[in-house]
């Protein structure tokens, strides 16, 4: 029997803000976690990614590589982010060079068990429960399906 290559798990070399919490075990490693933000148990954060400030990461949530979060943002349980788009018919396989980036605005909630896919996601956006992003979002509102399609406009409080 061949013993495995072991790689632990945990928090190493993270830019935390002020009063950050993070209930582990998570898998946090070398990126930025802004201020007033809660991390819960079995998130992933990969190298990289920058999450803004007041943020809500729930568990199980997978962040990778090229992924920029903004301020205010909700991430639901299960969410995920992709940086492969399988641009030459299958994974990238060690071509970082296909891989590509994921802007999140300000105001963002990605709903449970959501995809997002590489994209660009303006402000004050809500991604639906199981949703898949495959197309940048430029008008705030409601999105949900596979792929999310617009529902309505956000109701404006006073």
């Amino acid at each position: 029997m061949i013993d495995p290559t072991l790689r632990s798990v945990g928090i190493r070399n993270v830019q935390f803000g002020a009063d950050v919490t993070v209930v582990e075990p998570v898998n946090i490693y070398d990126c930025t976690i802004g201020d007033r933000t809660f991390v819960g148990p079995f998130v992933e954060i990969q190298r990289g990614v920058v999450i803004g400030k007041r943020c809500k990461i729930q568990s199980h949530a997978f962040i990778c590589e090229l992924v920029s979060i903004g301020d205010d943002c909700f991430i639901s349980h299960g969410a995920k982010f992709i940086n492969d788009p399988f641009a030459i018919g299958g994974p990238a396989r060690g071509k970082r060079e296909l891989w590509r980036h994921t802007k999140i605005g300000n105001n963002v909630s990605v709903g449970t068990n959501a995809t997002i896919m590489p994209v660009t996601i303006c402000d004050c956006v809500v991604i639906g429960a199981g949703a898949v992003v495959t197309k940048s979002i430029t008008e705030s509102g409601i999105y949900a399906g596979n792929p999310a399609r617009f529902l309505r406009r956000i109701a404006e409080h006073s």
